[in-house]
């Protein structure tokens, strides 16, 4: 918006600057435009007309988060609940602030529990609750809560997923290899949760699973370190030791400084020392100081 249509907008207002609507609808019009600081001061202008009125609260309070002004944003979502204590919208937005931005998580939990009490059966609120209950390492909650979450939307990805990460840290690790199965389900080339099975299965020792894990991981994320590396670990183990070979290049080709020293210190990978391949592998990233990709064949 250039300065010239910005002075339009402000024009009809100069004969009536006492008009609450017209500065609401001033602040809606720069909002949608991402002119979020001249909006603010449009909602400002409206709220000392309206101090009360709830919408104009919480739209100051949207437009306070895209200006990465959280707690003031968090505050005004506050006004404007308490106009409307009812109002799921102010309570919500809240809460994801506290949770995302702020990583306040008792907050936030507060705050969902606000939304739910005007819509009930709201899935994104139990859904973020539980997110809360999770980064705050509160498993036992986060998964009752996730539970809730499934009841609402049976089939849905990141409940699954979520569910699985809090059923891992807690030591249920077959309940999570469902759950990690369950999202499969639904986004079936989805990195992490092949990743995280892939992870669950050789914690299980089930090392053939975790390399079928690992491969359907790199199907979709090709230069991942992480799943070539755990996928050189299970094959070593199997003692497969030209697949583990060039599993671990792969990681090493990728981040040669980190992984030469871990496949050093792993005793996982004592015995493939003595294949030319990779001491000679090895060599040439020594003797190239360091610098460019490596030869992988």
């Amino acid at each position: 918006m250039t300065p010239t249509q910005l002075m339009t907008l402000y024009r009809p207002l100069e004969c009536r600057p006492d008009s609450y609507f017209a500065w609401y609808q001033q602040g809606n019009r720069l909002r949608v435009g991402e002119l979020y600081g001249e909006a603010l001061i449009s909602y400002e202008k409206a709220l000392e007309y309206y101090p009360n009125d709830y919408w104009a609260w919480y739209k100051r309070g949207m437009t306070l988060e895209e200006l990465g002004r959280y707690e003031d944003a968090v505050n005004s979502y506050e006004n404007a609940a308490q106009i409307q204590p009812n109002n799921y919208w102010a309570w919500y937005d809240q809460g994801c602030v506290y949770l995302e931005q702020l990583k306040e998580y008792e907050k936030a939990i507060e705050c969902f529990d606000k939304a739910l009490i005007a819509y009930p059966n709201d899935y994104w609120a139990y859904y973020r609750k539980g997110d809360a209950y999770r980064l705050s390492g509160n498993y036992e909650q986060a998964i009752a809560t996730f539970n809730r979450a499934l009841e609402l939307r049976p089939s849905d990805y990141w409940v699954c997923y979520r569910r699985g990460d809090c059923l891992r840290e807690s030591g249920q690790i077959e309940a999570a290899l469902r759950d990690y199965k369950k999202a499969l389900e639904v986004k079936p080339h989805d990195y992490w949760a092949w990743y995280q099975q892939g992870q669950i299965l050789q914690q299980l020792n089930r090392f053939s699973e975790a390399i079928e894990s690992y491969e359907k991981a790199l199907d979709a994320e090709s230069e991942d370190q992480y799943a070539w590396y755990n996928k050189a670990c299970c094959e070593a183990t199997l003692e497969h030791s030209y697949d583990a070979i060039c599993s671990l290049k792969k990681a090493i080709n990728l981040y040669p400084e980190i992984y030469i020293e871990m496949a050093r210190n792993n005793p996982i990978f004592a015995n493939l020392w003595n294949d030319f391949k990779l001491t000679e592998f090895i060599e040439l990233y020594q003797n190239s100081n360091g610098n460019g990709t490596l030869n992988l064949n």
